[in-house]
Parts: C-alpha cells; structure tokens; sequence
C-alpha cells in the first residue's frame, strides 16, 4: 500500500505544479500574441456609378457623363485615380467640375472629389467606344465602358 500512496503523492504533486503553471503559461501566451498597434482597416472596395448617357453623338458634340464613387466603408486618405482608352472613334475626354482637364489615353489621373463629371467631345463622324478605369491606392478597380453611335446634327 505504501508503494501505491507514493506514487500517488508524486502524481499529485505533478499535477498541482502542472495546473500552477498553466495560468502562468495561458497569460505569457495572451501577451506575447498581442500587437501593439491597433489593425485599422484602410481599403475598402467601392463601386462606380454612371448617370445614364446618350446613345448618340455627332461631331463636335459634348456628352457629360456624371459619376459617383461609392465606398462601403470610409477612410479619408484613400487617393482614386482614372485612366481611358479610345479604341473606336476619335474624341477628347476631360475631367473636371470648373477647370476641366483633357485626359490622354492610358495615362493615370488623380481624381480629387467622390462626385465628378466627365466630358466626351466627339471630332470624328464614326461610332466611339472607350473604357474607363477607376481604381484607388489600395488595389480595387472598376471598369466602364461607353459606346456612341454616330449621327448628324
């Protein structure tokens, strides 16, 4: 019987020393998983919405084309950048609410306001077509593509 006490003695001081370690144990782990900057999320997908346009167009012709960048959530230093490409037709695009600026194919655009507009001068009596690239500092992208067929005044 002695025998049997004795290890159960060393079993039960195992075990006590055991369950005085792992509290010990569970807050070293807690602390050193922690970070010590706080995760702040900063990029937020975002969706662009086109007010509808003519279908039509004749040189010499302004379309305005008005856009809205809707984020799903809000952070205030995200940048938005736009960039074109004219693969059909020949015509300006600008941007701007006062001071437009004429856009060149495929060079990026820093867009400066959610809320803008766009402005397509046909010079060419064919049918445009051209795409749009809206995308942010982050990553996300949103294409668009317009489409005019040709028509006398």
């Amino acid at each position: 019987m002695k025998n049997f006490n004795i290890k159960r003695t060393s079993f039960e001081k195992g075990l006590r020393s055991l369950l005085a370690i792992l509290p010990i144990l569970m807050i070293l782990f807690t602390f050193a998983s922690c970070d010590k900057e706080l995760d702040v999320k900063t990029d937020f997908p975002f969706k662009l919405q086109v007010m509808p346009v003519p279908k039509n167009i004749a040189k010499g012709e302004t379309v305005t084309i008005r856009c809205n960048i809707k984020v799903e959530g809000h952070y205030e230093n995200t940048k938005y950048y736009i960039r074109y490409f004219q693969f059909d037709g020949s015509g300006k695009l600008s941007i701007g609410n006062g001071k437009a600026v004429t856009l060149k194919p495929n060079d990026l655009y820093i867009i400066k306001e959610q809320e803008f507009r766009l402005f397509y001068v046909s010079e060419s009596n064919v049918s445009h077509n051209f795409d749009i690239w809206v995308s942010n500092d982050k990553g996300y992208e949103q294409k668009v593509s317009f489409q005019f067929n040709a028509t006398d005044k």
